[in-house]
């Protein structure tokens, strides 16, 4: 499992140079419904940390997944867990959507 940075996120979403090569990462939310009513990444697979065992037939193993969470501590939970059972690229959203919103899109809605 790697570590990714806001910042380096968003500069995969929209590739530049260093990552024109790379295929798009699913973005795996872990966060529950109603924080996702609040704000979130567009193109997320939503699937509550409970969940993610129940529902991981939704991801493709074969792709690289970053995982998605308040703060990073629950999708750090749901990388080690994908990470345990076969998906080979891993990450975790250092910080999560409140670092998008502080290191990204300062207009980026916090709770």
């Amino acid at each position: 499992m790697q570590t990714l940075r806001a910042r380096d996120l968003s500069d995969w979403l929209q590739p530049i140079e260093r990552y024109v090569d790379l295929p798009a990462p699913q973005l795996l939310d872990v966060r529950e419904a109603w924080e996702l009513q609040k704000c979130s990444l567009d193109n997320v697979i939503a699937i509550p940390l409970g969940q993610v065992p129940a529902q991981v037939e939704r991801l493709d193993p074969q792709r690289p997944v970053v995982c998605i969470c308040h703060h990073g501590w629950r999708s750090l939970q749901a990388a080690a867990w994908l990470e345990r059972n076969g998906f080979d690229e891993v990450y975790n959203l250092s910080g999560g959507v409140a670092a998008w919103a502080n290191e990204v899109d300062p207009q980026f809605p916090t709770y």
